[in-house]
């Protein structure tokens, strides 16, 4: 099923002593099977966690969600009536979208959720009132904060008996063995305090460890109803002290050679603290999927579901965020039922994850699995042919009530013209990932590259235009995507809606007509125009001349960016409901960097226009046609930037703040006047219990170190500061041991750190020395950071991420509240998978660098060439279908991987090809000129190795502003 945490379901079946039982994937099936033809194996969740947020996947929290919901149907999950309502109330939110009396009322008369539904009518219809607004994913989530705290989440009970014949029924979870009379616990023995399980013949027996307060005796001893039911209750339980109490799988102990005693049994599997490793080491994007009966985003047109078609998709890891496949539909069941011997049943499986798992992901052979899986997917596409929708890379919380053919708010990608026999492809099949799609011959490329021009001067040309188109996408996000989504809503300040409308309506005007005289001459300059004129129509520096000329009255509405970074913080500040509004929107697709930075682009794309004029100068000799044009327009655009230039400067470390101020929980005033921020990454900070990861953020008169818990904001908690007056600094590996420490001594503590790398500790080492010595001279801010509350309680220094993210778990939301969204994928997250670091100067240099245009991209195991659209901003590679699509497809973060040219050996025999590395994965892309492919290494190594302080103020001064 290519579930990325799928380790926490398994198959189960009846074996022939009519017991429910779990296959083992480690032993062959047929000595678990008598009778393979008749049995029937349901797939199900076999580990509930103690807590649905550490399930990071939303996909796995959707299938969680439907255990749940067949085990309130069954009866097996049993509660009062307010809590079965509340959980309802959330299953047809995500099922019929927001609440329509009539609608709702009819839904549950035709549907049964729990054995005695008529009563509770009432009350679930007043709850699903209250979700409004609320995404079938914030459904599941809220759905399984309520079963989370039920006793009889997760229970399966194994009927038994104590010493005096009491009927009582036996259960494990995560914390241990339960007790239940009834429906009631009665006992818990926690892992802790049990020393063995075992059992002998008809008796479990459960061992505890000595205890001096404890009225239990040192055994105890419960009867079942025969040896194989001892037997598989204690797997169970085996299996579930692996899964949730160890750090990896235990490994075999070898069998004796003479004589066996007992069960040899153990768990074989990933731990859950490996898949939760595994998860986040991978990076997988969380990608949102269309639920079948979900009407919010169903289209009843669509054809059954296939089964995953493995040879389209090459294995790769979740570094890049393009795992893009058709998001399987939601079910009436809630779990696949498979004939043991009935192919066709395997091939029409009613659940198909969309993530594509790495093959080599839980070190099995995955050849046989993939030989399989072509024989059957091709018979599956004989009988199933269906239409493919291709969701987007971002986390989205969708409106309920869609239109069919809509995902999310935005439109679906019909992939069929790009099949290469003229059938609609895979939904499976991402046009990303699958090789068949859009895929260019090499004769078509020479054929089309001879046909334009190969001037210098017209790749320059042409760069203008691709960052233009992209430049204009941008401008809309503010004047249409953000006006429509929040401009319209009561809570937004009328003078808030007035200074954007004044400010970018006429910036977007403007350049919607200078896009227009730039395609015009392009096409001039390629001949594909019925104008033959040579020479007069090659050039480009009279159309910037003009448009340049004309911006210039528009001086005052560049300047007006920081009154609308600050009205907006305000107006955040004021209403919760318009903080709501704005994050809300951070999480759409067209949203695809923070929004502060799309208020930003205009002062940036100044900086574009004069790199391309300096590079158009440089290039042209003092005699050319263009030459004194291009001059003229440098002289004019230098001016506009000289006197924003301050203002730049201040905007981007507001900007920055502002982001940061989003990422971080515990910090009360982050945002002050006179506080700049130098740098952000990933540093090893020694306590008590040794190395553990800290992200750090170094600002002009502070140091906060903090962790990222297992929440469902994925914010950091901050632990603590460091001011930086009186701060010291020195080298610490021969005093630890440790390679790459340092030592930071402030007043009264001191924190022992160590960097991944050398280059990393002499980066924040410079940095933070510079920052002392700014401290010391400067009046700079002074405040307390932390809020109050953690002030008055921090946390103690060695403290586990474990204990931190439970610390995170109190301050949850109530089953009644939605969790508040934010955006998982930014900078700080990427730094604190890869273990780096980036500086105020690197951010910068990584928006000032932004380049757009066509590539081709070749994966390593792969053939053909795929013509994408890749946009280069804010360190990272965004992926488009082509230039006219509102949203990127897939992203791939480039902070940790290398540029490089591929070698002789790599077979790639072409010209103009780059190469992208990081560990295991590698990534080949193909410009169509020698200047586009060094323009594009330029500006890919700029992120890809953040260059040291001095290097990258001397990169600046090369474009000063």
């Amino acid at each position: 099923m290519n579930l990325i945490e799928g380790d926490y379901f398994g198959l189960e079946y009846q074996n022939h002593q009519k017991m429910i039982v779990w296959l083992d994937h480690i032993k062959p099936i047929y000595k678990q099977l008598r009778r393979p033809k008749h049995a029937i194996l349901k797939f199900s969740v076999k580990f509930f966690p103690p807590d649905h947020a550490q399930l990071l996947e939303e996909l796995t929290r959707y299938l969680f969600a439907l255990q749940i919901k067949q085990d309130l149907c069954c009866g097996r999950l049993t509660c009062n009536e307010s809590s079965a309502a509340l959980m309802i109330s959330h299953i047809i939110q995500s099922e019929i979208g927001d609440f329509e009396e009539s609608q709702c009322r009819s839904h549950l008369l035709n549907n049964n959720y729990i054995p005695d539904q008529m009563p509770l009518i009432d009350k679930i219809m007043e709850f699903h009132s209250k979700h409004i607004g609320q995404t079938p994913a914030e459904s599941d989530y809220q759905m399984l904060e309520v079963a989370r705290k039920l006793d009889m989440y997760g229970i399966r009970l194994h009927p038994a008996k104590d010493r005096d014949r009491t009927k009582l029924s036996l259960a494990v979870a995560h914390t241990g063995v339960l007790v239940f009379q009834r429906h009631t616990r009665i006992n818990a023995f926690n892992w802790s305090k049990i020393r063995k399980l075992s059992f002998k013949r008809k008796r479990f027996l459960i061992k505890l460890k000595p205890d001096l307060n404890s009225s239990y005796q040192d055994t105890l001893e419960f009867l079942m109803a025969s040896r194989d039911c001892c037997k598989v209750f204690w797997k169970i339980c085996v299996e579930h002290h692996a899964f949730f109490r160890l750090f990896e799988e235990p490994k075999p102990k070898p069998k004796p050679v003479l004589f066996t005693r007992g069960s040899y049994f153990r768990f074989s599997g990933r731990t859950q603290k490996q898949v939760i490793d595994y998860v986040k080491e991978s990076e997988f994007k969380k990608i949102p999927f269309e639920r079948k009966h979900s009407r919010v985003q169903h289209n009843s047109h669509l054809s059954p579901l296939p089964s995953p078609q493995h040879h389209q998709v090459p294995t790769e890891s979740g570094d890049f965020n393009d795992r893009l496949s058709s998001p399987p539909r939601r079910h009436w069941k809630e779990s696949v039922l498979v004939s043991a011997e009935d192919p066709a049943a395997s091939r029409t499986a009613r659940i198909s994850p969309a993530h594509q798992r790495n093959d080599h992901d839980d070190g099995k052979d995955s050849t046989s699995r993939k030989e399989e899986t072509r024989g059957s997917t091709r018979r599956t596409h004989q009988e199933h042919p269906s239409t493919g929708l291709v969701s987007n890379s971002p986390p989205l919380h969708a409106s309920a009530g869609l239109p069919h053919g809509m995902v999310n708010g935005q439109r679906s990608l019909d992939l069929g013209s790009h099949s290469p026999n003229g059938r609609q492809p895979s939904p499976l099949t991402s046009p990303l990932l699958n090789d068949a799609c859009s895929v260019r011959t090499d004769d078509e490329d020479e054929v089309r590259r001879k046909r334009f021009p190969t001037d210098r001067a017209y790749f320059m040309a042409k760069e203008l235009l691709t960052t233009e188109r992209t430049y204009l996408k941008d401008l809309e996000v503010v004047t249409v995507s953000f006006q429509s989504a929040v401009g319209q809503d009561e809570a937004t300040p009328d003078s808030l809606k007035e200074t954007l409308l004044s400010t970018f309506e006429p910036l977007h005007k403007f350049h919607t007509g200078f896009l227009r005289e730039v395609e015009q001459r392009l096409a001039l300059w390629e001949g594909r125009s019925n104008a033959h004129i040579k020479g007069d129509y090659q050039r480009i520096g009279d159309v910037m001349l003009k448009n340049l000329q004309a911006l210039k009255p528009l001086t005052v509405n560049l300047s007006k960016q920081s009154e609308v970074l600050l009205k907006l913080e305000k107006a955040c500040k004021a209403s919760r409901r318009m903080d709501s509004l704005c994050r809300d929107f951070e999480l759409q697709k067209v949203c695809y960097v923070p929004l502060n930075v799309f208020i930003l682009r205009p002062l940036h794309r100044l900086i574009h226009y004069k790199q391309i004029l300096e590079s158009l100068c440089k290039h042209y000799p003092a005699t050319h046609v263009d030459f004194r044009d291009c001059r003229a327009a440098l002289a004019e655009v230098s001016e506009v930037v000289d006197q924003l230039q301050g203002n730049l400067v201040e905007m981007e470390n507001l900007q920055k703040l502002l982001e940061l101020k989003k990422d971080l929980i515990g910090v009360d005033n982050l945002v002050v006047p006179g506080r700049e921020f130098i740098r952000l990454g990933c540093l090893s900070k020694l306590s008590g219990k040794g190395l553990q990861q800290r992200m750090f953020f170094l600002f002009n008169d502070v140091i906060l170190y903090t962790t990222r818990g297992m929440t469902p904001t994925n914010q950091f908690r901050v632990h603590g500061q460091l001011p930086l007056r009186g701060l010291t600094i020195r080298e610490s590996e021969d005093e630890w041991g440790v390679p790459y420490a340092f030592t930071l001594a402030g007043q009264g503590q001191s924190v022992v750190v160590a960097a991944s790398s050398l280059t990393e500790m002499e980066k924040w080492m410079d940095d933070i020395k510079m920052a002392v010595q700014m401290a010391k001279t400067s009046n700079g801010p002074l405040s307390d950071l932390l809020t109050p509350s953690l002030a008055d309680n921090k946390y103690p220094e060695d403290s586990s991420v474990e204990a931190e993210s439970e610390d995170d778990m109190t301050a949850s939301h109530t089953t009644l509240e939605r969790p508040a969204p934010h955006r998982g994928n930014t900078m700080v997250h990427v730094c604190w998978h890869r273990n780096t670091s980036v500086s105020m100067v690197d951010f910068s240099i990584a928006v000032e660098n932004q380049l757009s245009g066509n590539l081709l991209r070749k994966f390593k195991n792969s053939n053909g060439w795929q013509k994408l659209w890749v946009v280069f901003t804010n360190f990272s590679l965004f992926f488009y279908k082509s230039h006219q699509d509102d949203y990127p497809l897939a992203s791939l973060p480039l902070l940790g991987y290398s540029v490089t040219i591929p070698s002789d050996n790599e077979n790639i025999h072409k010209d103009y090809v780059f190469k992208l590395h990081f560990k295991s994965h590698v990534y080949y892309f193909r410009s169509e000129s020698e200047y586009t492919f060094g323009r594009w290494m330029e500006v890919i190594r700029s992120a890809t190795i953040p260059s040291s302080r001095g290097r990258a103020l001397n990169s600046k001064e090369a474009h000063p502003l």
